[in-house]
């Protein structure tokens, strides 16, 4: 099974999803805040990074673009996790983006985002 960092600064949406994720078997870390991100990702070097966009010390489209020009981490597919549907337009020319879900969100629709996003890791 995949190794999935999980960054929410909402326990009650980080809980959901880790329980989801790990009642199929993952391996789930979560961040509280986006300080965290980039060193978390080089040490648990997760298969996938399901991130809001909300974030206390730097907000997930910010943290995106840092992840997109480093070299370690590029290829690690994003699942967007956001209330802000807005947002939604400022992620669709990333490429590593490859799900953009709107909270409160479907938990079969989060759970096919994260069979795609993991396939599509496992083409590259």
């Amino acid at each position: 099974m995949a190794k999935i960092l999980v960054v929410d600064d909402d326990p009650e949406i980080s809980s959901l999803v880790q329980y989801t994720l790990e009642s199929v078997g993952h391996e789930i870390k979560v961040c509280e805040n986006g300080r965290d991100v980039l060193d978390t990702m080089h040490t648990f070097k997760p298969d996938l990074l399901v991130l809001d966009v909300m974030l206390p010390g730097i907000d997930g489209f910010s943290l995106t673009t840092q992840i997109t020009e480093d070299e370690e981490l590029k290829q690690i597919p994003i699942i967007i996790l956001s209330a802000l549907e807005p947002s939604r337009t400022m992620f669709q020319s990333i490429s590593q983006v490859t799900a953009f879900l709107s909270k409160p969100f479907n938990t079969e629709d989060f759970m096919d985002a994260v069979k795609k996003a993991l396939a599509k890791a496992k083409e590259e």
